[in-house]
């Protein structure tokens, strides 16, 4: 059983979250991602509309996600 449950937190805790947190964080991840697909589409059917969106949600969300679990990578390795 104990390993059921460290299938379910190890990763999240490598981000300094718990398992709810980052549940909402993925959620909201995919979420962006559908936009971003949305309107990649739009603009392939449309090239004058939605030229830069998708690519700016994807900036974003490279932003967001690039240097998680850094800090905590740093934490483990001091101690």
């Amino acid at each position: 059983m104990q390993r059921l449950k460290t299938l379910f937190t190890d990763h999240p805790a490598s981000v300094d979250e718990s398992y709810l947190q980052h549940l909402a964080f993925a959620m909201r991840f995919s979420a962006m991602l559908m936009l971003a697909a949305g309107a990649a589409l739009v603009h392939a059917v449309f090239p004058f509309l939605c030229s830069k969106t998708a690519s700016r949600i994807v900036a974003r969300l490279y932003d967001r996600t690039h240097d998680r679990g850094v800090a905590s990578a740093t934490r483990i390795a001091a101690e």
